[in-house]
């Protein structure tokens, strides 16, 4: 009895933080896909993006899918465990493993094909440096989305301040955007110049790389965590009616 107590407190527990997981999942997707200002919602938008490119503007609707398959399994879990429900830890346990599965082979695919990831960013250089001087300062969503994410990543252009040779901001004013020259008050080009910010290509793969152990123990941590569920969830399935 105190055995079966703990397995559906276990169970409850898991199924619990799945569930707000997959809610939290299925926000962001809803923010990015009705976000138009959003950082994937621009680049989609860049004119000869690689087609491969082209496919992270359906992120959104692949977390909203993700999300609701968490929150509907975590629901079945938790309902499955407090009304000792034979039909829905059976669906729980299925879905769990299909879930498990894809992941382990996204994990490969991932592997697999990791050095081209590299090279799709490589050939989006050009087309990107041509969107900043053409919609830099002109485009409002586009400006706006490249600021936040210079001022995130403490950096400036795609490359460097050269990026914004030409565009709109530049030819208009005489400067440069401020993240090109942090501390000072003008960014004018002897100012960006000196300072010499690295570009946001380099800075975005420098955070992935320095955060790739942390996604690395996260992912083995969620691995674990359905390998626990699938196991309690099939101890409850045979406990049932003994």
């Amino acid at each position: 009895m105190c055995c079966s107590w703990f397995l559906k407190t276990m169970m409850f527990f898991f199924n619990g933080v799945i569930f707000l997981a997959g809610a939290a999942i299925l926000g962001v997707g809803i923010w990015v896909t009705v976000d138009s200002s959003s950082l994937l919602g621009v680049l989609s938008n860049i004119d000869g993006a690689p087609s491969e490119l082209a496919q992270l503007a359906n992120v959104g609707y692949l977390l909203i899918v993700v999300g609701s398959i968490l929150a509907i399994m975590g629901f079945l879990g938790c309902c499955g465990a407090i009304t000792e429900n034979k039909c829905m830890l059976l669906i729980f346990f299925i879905i769990v493993l299909i879930i498990f599965i894809a992941e382990v082979a996204g994990a490969i695919v991932v592997l697999v094909f990791k050095p081209l990831a590299k090279d799709i960013f490589v050939s989006l250089n050009e087309n990107f440096v041509k969107a900043i001087r053409k919609d830099y300062g002109d485009q409002k969503d586009f400006t706006a989305v490249l600021n936040n994410t210079m001022i995130q990543l403490k950096c400036c252009g795609f490359n460097n301040y050269t990026d914004f040779d030409g565009s709109p901001f530049e030819s208009s004013t005489k400067l440069y955007p401020e993240p090109c020259c942090p501390g000072s008050n003008k960014c004018d080009l002897s100012t960006a110049e000196s300072k010499n910010v690295e570009g946001c290509f380099n800075a975005l793969v420098e955070l992935i790389e320095n955060n790739a152990a942390l996604l690395g123990g996260v992912a083995l941590g969620i691995a674990a965590l359905e390998i626990a569920a699938m196991v309690v969830s099939m101890v409850l399935y045979n406990n049932i009616g003994k």
